[in-house]
């Protein structure tokens, strides 16, 4: 499944009229991600929490008020340590 799909399921998107704009936001979230130090990781390894980060930042882009956004806020900084530490 690509990143794009995986995004699109994790936000319950059916269809494909949003595909443009969400591909821009995951490559923005993985631009996101790496500005902050976290690799993408190479086929083979391990990549659920690396997905799920770029899931929740496409989903912080499309919250719609300031309560989801901080609690996605907090979820995606708790990965995103996890994913640099390597914990």
């Amino acid at each position: 499944m690509s990143l794009l799909e995986l995004t699109k399921a994790y936000l319950r998107i059916d269809g494909s009229e949003d595909d443009d704009v969400l591909a821009l936001l995951v490559g923005a979230a993985e631009g996101y991600l790496a500005n902050a130090g976290v690799k993408k990781p190479k086929p083979g390894e391990d990549s659920n929490l690396y997905n799920l980060a770029v899931c929740l930042r496409v989903h912080r882009e499309r919250a719609r008020d300031e309560k989801e956004v901080e609690r996605v806020e907090r979820s995606l900084t708790g990965i995103i340590l996890q994913l640099k530490t390597g914990i």
